[in-house]
Order: structure tokens, then C-alpha cells, then sequence
């Protein structure tokens, strides 16, 4: 099975599943069975992003550890609906998550070539970082109300959907400004986040953009 896998690019399947289930988001936002799509949906991204570290020099049995009962809980809450159960299976998913762009890191530091299978890890860590922090605003949010207001509903808790988006404008720097940490935990989180924009685009896009010149450079040469 690692044989026949080893032919496919994990990185690139991924990539295609996140951008895939935020084309659902939009499909089947506000229908009723959103909750059960999207869910079931996420259980084919934790597969995938346990195949993602596993063609990765990092440690499989952590992934599997963190994506195990994160399955059985997002399988729950799919049937049940029950804010503990979709808040700890956040809290494994986001840990999960930010371990999967880790490994990726490690990864393509470790190489000293940049291939198309570096190029697809390079946007998939972005989108890792931007889902495991967006599991976290969901945890903060839960565990403490009113850590977060929006200009079109205030007042109210955040989908998963607008703080997926709060998580992709504040990685990028884009900093739209319409969602806002009010709570201090919710403050730091989104700090520590774009710290991890700033220093992700600082060592690894950067180091990627050297080495791809270096060798456009050495074949001209």
C-alpha cells in the first residue's frame, strides 16, 4: 500500500481537498445539512493529512495519535450534536494540524532542491496554519463567550466559516478588520498567529525563492 501511495503527491491531493471544502462551505452555507457534509468531509482531510506527515521525516504514530479520537469525535458530533464533542475534536484537529505543517517545515528545509512536491508543501503548510489557528479561535470561542466580534452580527458566535476567514486574513497580513479579538486569549492567539505569518514567509518562502534562483543561476552557468 506505502508502495502504491508513493507514486501519488500527498501535498497536492491535500491542497485540492481544503480549497474543495471551502467551495462546500459556500455551496451549503445555511442549509441543514451543511453540519453532516462538511463534517464527513473532514474526516477525508484528517486521512489526508495523516498521509501528508506520513511522507514526511516527522513521527506517524503522532499524527495518528491526534487524528484518531479526532475522527471518532468529528463522526459524533456529525450524528449528535454536542458542543463539547465539536470542541474537542477542534482541539485535536488544530493540534494535528499545526503538528502536519511542522513536519512540512522540517521537510522542505531539509532539501536543498526545490521539487513540485516542495512547491505544493509549501502552500499546503499556509493552509494547515490557517485551519489549525481557525480550530483554535473555535476552542477560545467556546471556552470563553464573546472572544470575538463581527461588524455584520455582534453579539453573536462566529461559524467556523468567518473564523476560517479572521484566520486566513490575519496569516496573510491582509487584516480586512471586519472580524475582531476582543478577549485577551483570543488577542494573544491571533499575535502568536501573525508572528507565524510573518517568520513562515521570512525562512521557508524565501528560502524556497533562493534556491530555485541559485539554481536558474548554476544552469545558466
Amino acid at each position: 500500500m506505502r508502495k502504491i501511495l508513493g507514486r501519488y503527491n500527498p501535498n497536492a491531493f491535500l491542497l485540492a481537498a481544503q480549497l474543495l471544502q471551502l467551495i462546500l462551505y459556500a455551496a451549503f452555507d445555511g442549509l441543514h445539512s451543511q453540519r453532516a457534509v462538511i463534517s464527513a468531509f473532514g474526516v477525508l482531510l484528517l486521512v489526508l493529512v495523516v498521509w501528508v506527515v506520513n511522507r514526511s521525516p516527522a513521527r506517524d504514530w503522532i499524527a495518528v495519535l491526534l487524528a484518531a479520537p479526532a475522527l471518532v469525535l468529528t463522526l459524533l458530533s456529525t450524528f449528535v450534536f454536542n458542543e463539547s464533542l465539536i470542541v474537542w475534536s477542534a482541539l485535536l484537529e488544530g493540534l494535528l494540524y499545526f503538528y502536519a505543517a511542522g513536519s512540512l517545515i522540517v521537510y522542505m528545509l531539509n532539501d536543498d532542491e526545490v521539487t513540485v512536491d516542495e512547491l505544493f508543501a509549501a502552500g499546503v503548510t499556509f493552509t494547515l496554519f490557517a485551519w489549525g489557528y481557525a480550530y483554535f479561535y473555535l476552542v477560545c470561542q467556546a471556552w470563553i463567550p464573546n472572544s470575538f466580534v463581527y461588524a455584520t452580527h455582534p453579539g453573536q458566535p462566529l461559524t467556523f466559516i468567518e473564523l476560517l476567514f479572521l484566520s486566513f486574513t490575519n496569516l496573510s497580513a491582509t487584516g480586512l478588520g471586519d472580524v475582531v479579538p476582543v478577549s485577551a486569549p483570543a488577542r494573544v492567539i491571533a499575535m502568536i498567529e501573525q508572528f507565524t505569518g510573518v517568520g513562515y514567509v521570512a525562512v521557508v518562502v524565501s528560502r524556497l525563492v533562493s534556491l530555485s534562483a541559485s539554481r536558474r543561476r548554476a544552469r545558466q552557468g
